[in-house]
């Protein structure tokens, strides 16, 4: 298996993901030639070594079983990168397979949109074939935008990660809108408020990532007792906030894996 910057990444699809990936790719040094744009299904298939299908869930079907006859005349199958939101394994080797019931090797992924500006998160699943090697290859690609790449030992464990970090961030953005507004009712001019929110926000996520306390002794230290951080957090366990986070996650887990079973029967 050759390195990344000798490999060349088919992308099937597009969307912000794609775009993110592709640029983060060109920061590292791989060259545009190794880089296959189009919305031809055969073309894309071509001698790329790695594909990376990132089409909506809904044609996700249809795209693959083009590759999958397409391939059939190829003597080595590529790595199979999805980021297809909810589609299992199951349903892509199915749909992937060649005419003489190869499929290639096959790795889900779920990134998060930080990743748009080189902070990502994902959550990573492979078939049971794919090697080493062909991990060290997914990991060298997702990394060029996601600053945690995480493999998991389940495939519905991915689903986790989508009410977690998938879904995260909108949690975040609603987080900091609700603080904005807060303070701006108590008379903060709006702007100030958002820069004060945003920096903050910032600041104490770079804490979290770079510091070796747990995110509770983290809060801990910037909580004294029965300071103006105690009133605040008394009212969010008086409010239950721990339940609403873990509805909230539990909700999107859910979602995700139902969304899984349904577009896999389509």
């Amino acid at each position: 298996m050759s390195s990344l910057r000798e490999s060349k990444l088919a992308f099937i699809g597009g969307g912000n993901m794609a775009s993110a990936i592709i640029g983060g790719l060109l920061n590292q040094g791989i060259t545009a030639q190794n880089i296959i744009t189009t919305t031809s299904n055969v073309n894309a298939g071509g001698d790329a070594d790695m594909v990376i299908i990132a089409v909506k869930p809904q044609v996700t079907k249809s795209v693959c079983e083009e590759l999958g006859a397409a391939w059939s005349q190829r003597t080595t199958l590529p790595v199979v990168v999805s980021i297809a939101a909810g589609i299992t394994l199951e349903s892509l080797k199915q749909w992937l397979q060649t005419s003489d019931s190869r499929t290639a090797h096959i790795v889900r992924v779920m990134p998060n949109t930080p990743a748009l500006v080189g902070e990502g998160a994902s959550g990573l699943f492979a078939s049971s074939d794919v090697t080493a090697d062909e991990k060290a290859l997914v990991n060298a690609l997702l990394q060029s935008v996601s600053k945690a790449t995480e493999w998991v030992d389940k495939e519905e464990l991915l689903d986790v990660v989508t009410g977690l970090s998938g879904s995260g961030p909108a949690y975040f953005f609603a987080m900091v809108e609700h603080l904005v507004a807060s303070a701006t009712a108590l008379g903060l001019p709006i702007e100030q408020a958002t820069r004060l929110a945003s920096q903050t926000c910032l600041g104490a996520g770079k804490m979290l990532a770079e510091s070796s306390d747990s995110p509770a002794q983290l809060r801990k230290n910037v909580t004294s007792p029965n300071g103006t951080t105690y009133a605040a957090l008394q009212t969010f366990e008086s409010l239950d906030f721990s339940g609403v986070v873990d509805k909230a996650v539990q909700a999107a887990t859910s979602r995700a894996a139902e969304l899984g079973n349904t577009l896999g029967k389509l």
